[in-house]
């Protein structure tokens, strides 16, 4: 299972539309889109878990691709920044 970071998604990208533009690559296990708290507007950046090769595959075909006027990122997510390396003794 590998989680993918999605970047620069519209404003007016929802849930079901994501799952759908991800679901044509293969399963999507999870979907997590950060919501404006008071709009419930997309605040631009989702996470997805899929299997390997289906998340690899799209990877491959959306990254830097069009989504509704806005280019989008999609690459692995690499987890929180800041947060790694050896902790203070």
């Amino acid at each position: 299972m590998l989680t993918l970071s999605v970047r620069g998604l519209p404003r007016s990208t929802t849930e079901s539309s994501l799952n759908q533009l991800f679901t044509e690559y293969g399963d999507v296990r999870s979907l997590k889109m950060a919501k404006d708290l008071f709009s419930g507007d997309c605040k631009g950046f989702a996470t997805i878990q899929m299997e390997g090769h289906h998340a690899r595959a799209a990877i491959d075909a959306l990254n830097n691709s069009e989504l509704d006027g806005s280019r989008i990122r999609v690459d692995l997510d690499r987890g929180p920044k800041g947060r790694g390396g050896k902790r203070g003794r």
